[in-house]
């Protein structure tokens, strides 16, 4: 039987590992897959787990780090850092000869005949592809209850959700299935689902990751990102999918700092990079109906950067307000545009019988889950004759008002922002969900965000009830690793608290079988 206790690594130590070679890729992902498989049926978090693909690719890494062992330091240190380590992929990540559903019954049956970007980049790092992780359909919700293919349950307590739209990709970071995963963003996909799942999950500035493979929802607000249970971990996945892409114009032409890759790993070293660090404190992310536990443990975060040397200035971005509705608008109409091409003709699932356009209503009406459904009409109606002036228009010159906002702090010389992630820890299933702006409200604090096109990032900021808190970290455009270097001091000035060793306990009872594991 696989050692479970390999589950339990740091992606950085399981690179070093790997280097030393007292650890080979081929033992680590066994020791994955197997915990995946046999915790999937209580956690739905993967869609596909690819068995065979991800043997493979352990024995290439194997033979690509055995080589270079044999050639000497040099030849180690060119190797990327994830060579050899397991990583998933949001089940919107094109993989070639691979399904890509994006959460949805109607893309059931398509497999993708090429390769995303960011696949192309973990293939050349030598990272280890394990599967395809669950999603709300399209990434359009907070829960991962709209997906197709049933939600995904959290695994700090199995009748809860994870948040979403990345809820899969969360989860399994969180329960240790894989160290690491891919997600994307569009109002707090991942940012949410990190916080609400307890582990560390980055939105990067818009366009440092290309989208080009990746199924669209709102092609000026996506953006791929990063989960991992630490620092270090994200932003070494960070680093292995950043970068300029041809293939997609809004792809920036922006250097991927070396830097992410060599984050202190001493906390003392960690710690003393807050000494003289502006922190700004926005008053309007403390939002009505956040929960009192929450709200604690923000201040309580908050309170601990300032007592190791962080200057805490309150601030105030005071079209916050407007963001949920401004977002409302823009990405509704953005989705309508995109999902106009899922038609029954091309491709995915295709309903036939009658006319061309029967045949096309009945496709997207048996195809779509009622969220998209309901983003569709918004979107459209949005960007109608008589209504495009009216609604998306004004929330495009809003959305300029709420990126000043950020401007405007981040000129005043704030270095970083700290707010709350979700207003609320993990609901359970059902709470929100015939409640559609009741589940909207869940992305109150990261929407502004994505408006913004800024980088920002959600780290683990201990329980409330039992449950993980979120504490998100924003900055100005293109400083991942100056958010990547403050998440790491944060986890050097709590490494001590009683929170840091609390695991999921959804999964306490699967657990308690295997033999050997403490």
């Amino acid at each position: 039987m696989p050692d479970p206790g390999l589950t339990r690594l740091t992606a950085v130590a399981m690179s070093d590992r790997l280097r030393a070679g007292d650890l080979s890729s081929r033992e680590l992902v066994d020791a994955h897959l197997a915990r995946a498989e046999r915790e999937n049926p209580a956690l739905n978090a993967w869609l596909v787990i690819d068995e065979a693909g991800a043997r493979g690719a352990a024995d290439e890494a194997d033979a690509r780090l055995a080589q270079a062992r044999r050639n000497g330091a040099e030849a180690l240190a060119v190797l990327h850092p994830l060579c050899g380590v397991p990583v998933g992929l949001k089940d919107l990540v094109s993989v070639r000869g691979g399904q890509c559903t994006a959460g949805s019954r109607i893309l059931a049956g398509y497999v993708s005949p090429y390769d995303a970007h960011i696949t192309e980049r973990l293939r050349a790092a030598g990272a280890v592809i394990l599967g395809k992780l669950n999603m709300d359909e399209f990434a359009m919700g907070s829960s991962t209850e709209h997906s197709a293919y049933g939600p995904a349950a959290n695994p700090w307590d199995l009748g809860r959700v994870p948040g979403g739209s990345s809820g899969g990709s969360a989860a399994s970071v969180a329960a240790g299935h894989v160290p690491l995963s891919i997600g994307t963003d569009t109002g707090g996909s991942v940012r949410q689902p990190a916080a609400l799942t307890g582990v560390v999950g980055m939105k990067p500035t818009y366009g440092r990751v290309s989208r080009y493979g990746i199924v669209a929802f709102a092609s000026s607000l996506d953006q791929v990102g990063p989960f991992g249970r630490t620092a270090r971990d994200a932003a070494m996945l960070l680093h292995a999918i950043a970068g300029r892409d041809a293939r997609d114009s809004t792809s920036a032409p922006r250097p991927v700092p070396e830097d992410l890759l060599h984050l202190p790993a001493s906390d003392d070293e960690a710690a003393a990079g807050l000494r003289g660090f502006r922190l700004g404190l926005p008053r309007e992310y403390f939002v009505a109906g956040m929960e009192a536990g929450v709200e604690a443990r923000i201040r309580e975060a908050v309170a601990a950067l300032a007592a190791a040397g962080a200057e805490i200035v309150d601030v105030s971005l005071p079209h916050t307000d407007y963001g949920l509705a401004t977002y409302y608008i823009v990405a509704p109409a953005e989705a309508s545009a995109n999902l106009a091409r899922y038609d029954g003709i091309r491709f995915g699932h295709a309903v036939r019988g009658g006319d061309v356009l029967a045949n096309y209503v009945a496709t997207r009406g048996s195809g779509f889950g009622p969220e998209v459904k309901r983003r569709i009409m918004l979107g459209t109606y949005a960007l109608s004759a008589g209504y495009y002036d009216a609604y998306y228009l004004k929330a495009q010159k809003v959305r300029t008002l709420i990126k000043a906002d950020f401007d405007a702090a981040f000129g005043s010389g704030i270095d970083a922002l700290v707010a709350p992630v979700s207003p609320f820890v993990a609901w359970p299933f059902g709470a929100r969900l015939d409640d559609p702006v009741a589940m909207y409200l869940a992305d109150v604090c990261t929407l502004p965000v994505n408006m913004a096109g800024l980088p920002g990032m959600s780290i683990p900021a201990g329980l409330s009830d039992g449950l993980p808190v979120g504490l998100q970290l924003i900055g100005p455009a293109w400083s991942e690793l100056a958010l990547f270097r403050l998440a790491r001091a944060y986890e050097a000035i709590t490494a001590g608290a009683a929170w840091r060793g609390t695991e999921p306990s959804g999964l306490a009872a699967l657990r308690a079988q295997e033999v050997g594991v403490p």
